[in-house]
Protein backbone atom coordinates (compact mmCIF):
# COMPACT_ATOMS: atom_id res chain seq x y z
CA UNK A 1 0.00 0.00 0.00
CA UNK A 2 0.99 3.72 -1.06
CA UNK A 3 2.71 5.75 1.69
CA UNK A 4 -0.46 7.89 3.28
CA UNK A 5 -0.82 11.13 1.56
CA UNK A 6 -0.10 14.64 3.55
CA UNK A 7 0.70 18.12 2.96
CA UNK A 8 4.51 17.94 2.22
CA UNK A 9 4.85 16.48 -0.64
CA UNK A 10 7.74 18.30 -2.36
CA UNK A 11 8.35 16.05 -5.76
CA UNK A 12 5.74 15.06 -7.74
CA UNK A 13 5.90 13.50 -10.78
CA UNK A 14 2.27 13.69 -13.04
CA UNK A 15 1.14 11.10 -15.24
CA UNK A 16 -1.44 12.93 -17.45
CA UNK A 17 -2.06 16.48 -19.05
CA UNK A 18 -5.12 17.43 -16.80
CA UNK A 19 -3.09 16.69 -13.64
CA UNK A 20 -0.34 19.04 -15.06
CA UNK A 21 -2.41 21.71 -15.24
CA UNK A 22 -4.09 21.39 -12.28
CA UNK A 23 -0.65 21.87 -10.65
CA UNK A 24 0.59 24.23 -12.37
CA UNK A 25 -2.40 26.74 -11.42
CA UNK A 26 -2.23 25.96 -8.04
CA UNK A 27 1.42 27.63 -8.32
CA UNK A 28 3.04 23.87 -7.45
CA UNK A 29 5.16 24.21 -10.79
CA UNK A 30 8.53 24.77 -9.20
CA UNK A 31 7.84 20.91 -7.34
CA UNK A 32 6.67 18.89 -10.46
CA UNK A 33 9.94 17.26 -11.19
CA UNK A 34 8.35 15.24 -13.59
CA UNK A 35 5.54 14.43 -16.42
CA UNK A 36 3.91 12.24 -18.95
CA UNK A 37 4.66 12.92 -22.67
CA UNK A 38 1.81 14.58 -23.63
CA UNK A 39 2.12 17.54 -21.32
CA UNK A 40 2.32 20.51 -23.18
CA UNK A 41 0.38 22.75 -21.08
CA UNK A 42 1.34 25.80 -19.99
CA UNK A 43 5.23 26.16 -21.61
CA UNK A 44 6.99 26.05 -18.47
CA UNK A 45 6.61 22.23 -18.36
CA UNK A 46 8.32 21.62 -21.68
CA UNK A 47 11.79 21.00 -20.33
CA UNK A 48 10.60 18.72 -17.32
CA UNK A 49 11.77 15.43 -17.89
CA UNK A 50 9.15 12.34 -19.32
CA UNK A 51 7.75 9.59 -18.04
CA UNK A 52 5.73 7.91 -21.23
CA UNK A 53 2.74 8.45 -22.93
CA UNK A 54 -0.57 7.42 -20.56
CA UNK A 55 -0.94 3.97 -21.34
CA UNK A 56 2.53 3.52 -21.50
CA UNK A 57 4.13 5.25 -18.27
CA UNK A 58 7.61 3.75 -17.60
CA UNK A 59 7.14 2.91 -13.83
CA UNK A 60 10.87 2.64 -13.54
CA UNK A 61 11.36 5.92 -15.00
CA UNK A 62 8.97 7.46 -12.19
CA UNK A 63 10.55 5.68 -9.56
CA UNK A 64 14.39 7.28 -10.75
CA UNK A 65 12.85 10.59 -10.03
CA UNK A 66 12.02 10.06 -5.98
CA UNK A 67 8.57 11.16 -6.28
CA UNK A 68 7.14 11.52 -2.95
CA UNK A 69 3.85 12.42 -4.87
CA UNK A 70 2.53 10.84 -8.09
CA UNK A 71 -0.45 12.62 -9.01
CA UNK A 72 -2.23 9.54 -11.79
CA UNK A 73 -4.92 9.80 -13.43
CA UNK A 74 -8.05 7.32 -14.81
CA UNK A 75 -8.97 9.33 -18.02
CA UNK A 76 -8.19 7.06 -20.56
CA UNK A 77 -9.08 3.58 -20.41
CA UNK A 78 -6.61 1.34 -19.46
CA UNK A 79 -4.99 3.72 -17.22
CA UNK A 80 -5.92 1.66 -14.37
CA UNK A 81 -2.30 -0.49 -15.46
CA UNK A 82 -0.45 2.63 -13.97
CA UNK A 83 -2.09 2.71 -10.92
CA UNK A 84 -1.70 -0.62 -10.65
CA UNK A 85 1.90 -0.34 -11.43
CA UNK A 86 2.62 2.26 -8.42
CA UNK A 87 1.01 0.76 -6.12
CA UNK A 88 3.04 -2.41 -6.99
CA UNK A 89 6.51 -0.48 -6.49
CA UNK A 90 5.01 1.44 -3.12
CA UNK A 91 5.31 4.43 -5.01
CA UNK A 92 3.15 7.38 -3.13
CA UNK A 93 0.33 8.25 -5.37
CA UNK A 94 -3.22 10.18 -6.02
CA UNK A 95 -5.21 9.03 -8.36
CA UNK A 96 -7.92 11.69 -10.34
CA UNK A 97 -10.99 10.10 -11.79
CA UNK A 98 -13.24 13.22 -12.67
CA UNK A 99 -16.40 12.63 -14.95
CA UNK A 100 -18.35 15.40 -14.61
CA UNK A 101 -17.66 19.12 -14.02
CA UNK A 102 -17.88 19.18 -10.03
CA UNK A 103 -16.10 16.15 -9.97
CA UNK A 104 -13.24 18.19 -11.29
CA UNK A 105 -13.45 20.54 -9.24
CA UNK A 106 -13.71 18.17 -6.38
CA UNK A 107 -10.27 17.20 -8.15
CA UNK A 108 -8.26 20.21 -7.60
CA UNK A 109 -9.59 20.68 -3.64
CA UNK A 110 -8.42 16.60 -3.65
CA UNK A 111 -4.80 18.00 -4.94
CA UNK A 112 -4.30 20.95 -3.30
CA UNK A 113 -4.87 19.00 0.17
CA UNK A 114 -2.72 16.73 -0.87
CA UNK A 115 -0.09 18.71 -1.56
CA UNK A 116 -0.72 21.94 1.16
CA UNK A 117 -1.77 23.78 -1.44
CA UNK A 118 -5.67 23.70 0.17
CA UNK A 119 -6.30 27.97 -0.20
CA UNK A 120 -4.40 28.24 -3.32
CA UNK A 121 -7.11 25.24 -4.68
CA UNK A 122 -9.77 27.14 -2.69
CA UNK A 123 -9.74 30.41 -4.33
CA UNK A 124 -9.17 28.38 -8.15
CA UNK A 125 -12.13 26.59 -7.68
CA UNK A 126 -13.86 29.75 -6.48
CA UNK A 127 -12.73 31.47 -9.56
CA UNK A 128 -13.79 28.66 -11.96
CA UNK A 129 -17.12 28.18 -10.55
CA UNK A 130 -17.82 31.66 -11.12
CA UNK A 131 -17.28 31.82 -14.58
CA UNK A 132 -19.48 28.33 -14.90
CA UNK A 133 -21.93 30.06 -12.96
CA UNK A 134 -22.15 33.26 -15.09
CA UNK A 135 -22.41 30.98 -18.23
CA UNK A 136 -25.15 29.14 -17.04
CA UNK A 137 -26.79 32.18 -15.84
CA UNK A 138 -26.73 33.74 -19.35
CA UNK A 139 -28.51 30.68 -20.98
CA UNK A 140 -30.52 29.71 -18.45
CA UNK A 141 -33.46 31.46 -20.61
CA UNK A 142 -33.03 29.57 -23.53
CA UNK A 143 -35.99 28.14 -24.93
CA UNK A 144 -35.35 24.53 -25.45
CA UNK A 145 -36.03 24.86 -29.02
CA UNK A 146 -32.50 26.95 -28.86
CA UNK A 147 -30.96 24.45 -27.19
CA UNK A 148 -29.59 22.26 -29.91
CA UNK A 149 -28.50 18.58 -29.44
CA UNK A 150 -24.88 17.90 -30.52
CA UNK A 151 -23.21 14.98 -31.27
CA UNK A 152 -19.80 15.38 -29.56
CA UNK A 153 -17.01 13.06 -31.16
CA UNK A 154 -14.03 12.30 -29.70
CA UNK A 155 -12.27 9.98 -32.44
CA UNK A 156 -13.67 9.74 -35.78
CA UNK A 157 -12.78 6.30 -36.89
CA UNK A 158 -15.14 4.46 -35.69
CA UNK A 159 -16.99 7.59 -34.52
CA UNK A 160 -16.81 7.42 -30.53
CA UNK A 161 -19.31 9.95 -29.05
CA UNK A 162 -19.38 11.30 -25.48
CA UNK A 163 -22.41 10.18 -22.85
CA UNK A 164 -23.82 11.00 -19.89
CA UNK A 165 -20.93 10.28 -17.78
CA UNK A 166 -18.45 12.47 -19.34
CA UNK A 167 -18.04 16.35 -18.23
CA UNK A 168 -19.03 16.93 -21.93
CA UNK A 169 -22.54 16.61 -20.92
CA UNK A 170 -22.34 19.02 -17.85
CA UNK A 171 -20.66 21.52 -20.45
CA UNK A 172 -23.11 21.21 -22.84
CA UNK A 173 -25.96 21.81 -20.36
CA UNK A 174 -24.49 25.21 -19.33
CA UNK A 175 -23.10 26.24 -22.54
CA UNK A 176 -26.61 26.20 -23.78
CA UNK A 177 -26.65 22.72 -25.03
CA UNK A 178 -27.88 19.15 -25.21
CA UNK A 179 -25.35 15.99 -25.37
CA UNK A 180 -27.30 14.26 -28.26
CA UNK A 181 -26.15 11.00 -26.50
CA UNK A 182 -27.12 12.06 -22.93
CA UNK A 183 -28.98 9.43 -22.10
CA UNK A 184 -26.15 6.91 -22.60
CA UNK A 185 -24.80 5.61 -19.27
CA UNK A 186 -21.67 5.43 -20.61
CA UNK A 187 -18.31 7.86 -20.53
CA UNK A 188 -18.20 7.28 -24.31
CA UNK A 189 -19.36 4.51 -26.79
CA UNK A 190 -19.06 4.21 -31.14
CA UNK A 191 -21.99 4.82 -33.46
CA UNK A 192 -22.14 3.99 -36.69
CA UNK A 193 -23.34 6.46 -39.58
CA UNK A 194 -27.52 5.69 -39.56
CA UNK A 195 -27.54 6.48 -35.94
CA UNK A 196 -26.24 10.25 -36.98
CA UNK A 197 -28.83 10.42 -40.18
CA UNK A 198 -31.46 9.19 -37.71
CA UNK A 199 -31.70 11.65 -34.87
CA UNK A 200 -30.30 14.65 -37.72
CA UNK A 201 -28.72 16.86 -34.97
CA UNK A 202 -28.33 20.77 -35.98
CA UNK A 203 -24.99 21.08 -34.83
CA UNK A 204 -21.69 18.45 -34.83
CA UNK A 205 -18.90 19.04 -32.83
CA UNK A 206 -15.29 17.27 -32.72
CA UNK A 207 -12.59 17.85 -30.77
CA UNK A 208 -10.23 14.29 -30.97
CA UNK A 209 -8.25 13.10 -28.20
CA UNK A 210 -4.47 13.95 -28.49
CA UNK A 211 -4.70 15.89 -32.00
CA UNK A 212 -2.21 18.55 -32.13
CA UNK A 213 -4.10 19.52 -35.45
CA UNK A 214 -7.89 20.29 -36.68
CA UNK A 215 -9.23 17.74 -38.95
CA UNK A 216 -10.90 19.44 -42.40
CA UNK A 217 -14.71 19.59 -41.54
CA UNK A 218 -15.72 18.77 -44.46
CA UNK A 219 -13.95 15.33 -44.02
CA UNK A 220 -16.47 14.76 -41.22
CA UNK A 221 -19.21 15.99 -44.13
CA UNK A 222 -17.93 13.66 -46.47
CA UNK A 223 -19.62 10.23 -44.60
CA UNK A 224 -21.90 8.43 -46.22
CA UNK A 225 -25.22 10.00 -46.35
CA UNK A 226 -24.34 13.05 -43.98
CA UNK A 227 -24.72 15.59 -46.87
CA UNK A 228 -28.50 15.45 -46.23
CA UNK A 229 -27.43 16.27 -42.08
CA UNK A 230 -29.06 19.72 -40.84
CA UNK A 231 -25.99 20.60 -39.59
CA UNK A 232 -24.09 20.12 -42.63
CA UNK A 233 -26.44 22.18 -44.65
CA UNK A 234 -26.36 24.77 -42.34
CA UNK A 235 -22.76 24.67 -41.68
CA UNK A 236 -22.39 24.22 -38.45
CA UNK A 237 -19.89 21.21 -38.00
CA UNK A 238 -17.25 22.29 -35.97
CA UNK A 239 -14.16 20.87 -35.41
CA UNK A 240 -11.97 22.23 -32.07
CA UNK A 241 -8.45 21.60 -30.41
CA UNK A 242 -9.32 19.27 -27.44
CA UNK A 243 -7.50 20.79 -25.02
CA UNK A 244 -10.52 22.79 -23.50
CA UNK A 245 -12.82 19.63 -23.88
CA UNK A 246 -10.72 16.50 -23.26
CA UNK A 247 -8.44 16.90 -20.31
CA UNK A 248 -10.65 17.28 -17.03
CA UNK A 249 -8.37 20.35 -15.64
CA UNK A 250 -9.30 24.31 -15.38
CA UNK A 251 -9.62 24.49 -18.90
CA UNK A 252 -12.46 23.20 -19.58
CA UNK A 253 -14.24 26.30 -17.65
CA UNK A 254 -12.29 28.03 -21.25
CA UNK A 255 -14.20 25.27 -23.03
CA UNK A 256 -17.78 25.98 -21.34
CA UNK A 257 -17.20 29.55 -22.46
CA UNK A 258 -16.08 28.81 -25.85
CA UNK A 259 -19.19 26.49 -26.37
CA UNK A 260 -21.38 29.21 -25.65
CA UNK A 261 -19.64 32.01 -27.81
CA UNK A 262 -20.24 29.15 -31.07
CA UNK A 263 -23.10 28.31 -30.21
CA UNK A 264 -25.37 31.56 -28.78
CA UNK A 265 -22.84 34.52 -30.46
CA UNK A 266 -24.08 37.63 -28.48
CA UNK A 267 -25.22 36.34 -25.45
CA UNK A 268 -22.43 36.39 -22.98
CA UNK A 269 -19.53 39.11 -23.43
CA UNK A 270 -17.02 36.63 -21.72
CA UNK A 271 -18.45 34.02 -24.09
CA UNK A 272 -17.87 36.17 -27.08
CA UNK A 273 -14.41 37.20 -26.03
CA UNK A 274 -13.55 33.55 -25.20
CA UNK A 275 -14.82 32.76 -28.96
CA UNK A 276 -12.78 36.04 -30.74
CA UNK A 277 -9.44 34.78 -29.36
CA UNK A 278 -9.82 31.41 -30.12
CA UNK A 279 -11.05 31.61 -33.39
CA UNK A 280 -8.12 30.51 -34.63
CA UNK A 281 -8.41 26.88 -32.64
CA UNK A 282 -11.87 27.04 -34.59
CA UNK A 283 -12.42 25.49 -38.07
CA UNK A 284 -16.18 25.30 -39.06
CA UNK A 285 -17.62 23.89 -42.41
CA UNK A 286 -19.09 26.78 -44.25
CA UNK A 287 -22.18 26.16 -46.46
CA UNK A 288 -20.70 26.87 -49.35
CA UNK A 289 -18.51 23.88 -48.92
CA UNK A 290 -21.43 21.58 -49.39
CA UNK A 291 -21.18 20.58 -52.90
CA UNK A 292 -25.31 20.31 -54.51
Amino acid sequence: MPAPLHATRRRIVSLAPSNTEILIALGLGPRVVGVDDDSDYPPEVAGLPRVGRDLQIDVDRVAALRPDLVLASLSVPGMERNVAALAERGLPHLTLDPRSLPDVLASIERTGRATGATDEAARLVAALRARLEAVGRATAALPAAARPAVPREWWPRPPIVAGRQSWITGMLALAGARNLYAEEDVTSRPVDDAAVLAADPGVVIASYCGARKLLAPEKIAARPGWAALRAVRDGRVYVLLEASFGRPGPRLVDGVELLCGLLHPGLLPAADAALARRREEVRALAPAAVGG
